[in-house]
């Protein structure tokens, strides 16, 4: 039963960056005018329908309600991983699951508060919160699931992946926080993906293993 645990756990895992890399290249498919930015535009945008102009950057995303629900998705499925896993003595499992339980409220948040960057709605605060939650939360997490590697069933090599897409996730969020103090905003997209992407990339690598452990009787 416990393999058969370990497997649900991968296979939530891999929906959680399955569903956010699908709702992000939808929605931006459906921005065309004028294209959207991987490298310019913040994330976040593609949630925001508009069409309005906030932190420099235009904002109409035809489909923002299918970024949205990749949001709330996404964080949802990685907590679900993240409970199911299996093999983890409470003290390791309480960081790992509180981990997963930031990442999945960031989510919910981004969901339900847009980044419209209304500076006089308490919503663009809320969203913030939310960015930086789910930011901190993937991150962390793919460290601590890396550094638990043997307990989880996984080989080291692919626990070094794990530290190391979240050591570059983390590192990556203090430059993104420079580029929005300084206001300079140059590749701020691509600065933004890089918090974001190597945890995912890490939590799929991680599903992908535990998905094929041999299910025994």
């Amino acid at each position: 039963m416990s393999d058969v645990q370990s497997r649900a756990a991968g296979a939530a895992l891999m929906a959680s960056a399955g569903v956010y890399f699908t709702a992000e290249f939808v929605a931006a498919a459906a921005w065309t005018d004028p294209p959207y930015s991987y490298t310019h535009h913040f994330i976040s945008n593609l949630g925001v329908h508009g069409p309005t102009t906030a932190f420099g950057q235009y904002m109409y995303s035809p489909l923002a309600w299918v970024m949205n629900t990749g949001f709330f998705l996404f964080g949802l499925a990685a907590l679900a991983g993240v409970v199911l896993l299996r093999g983890l003595p409470g003290r390791r499992r309480l960081p790992i699951v509180a981990m997963g339980v930031l990442l999945a409220a960031g989510g919910v948040v981004l969901a339900f508060f847009p980044g419209s960057g209304d500076t006089t709605s308490t919503a663009t605060d809320f969203h913030g919160l939310g960015a930086f939650s789910a930011f901190v939360g993937g991150n962390v997490l793919a460290v601590l699931l890396g550094t638990a590697h043997r307990l989880l069933g996984l080989s080291r090599r692919r626990g070094r992946v794990l530290v190391a897409a979240g050591v570059i996730g983390l590192v990556s969020l203090a430059g993104y926080m420079a580029l929005l103090e300084s206001g300079v905003g140059l590749l701020i997209g691509l600065v933004e993906r890089g918090v974001v992407y190597p945890f995912l990339i890490g939590l799929a690598l991680a599903g992908a293993a535990l998905r094929r452990r041999p299910v025994t009787a």
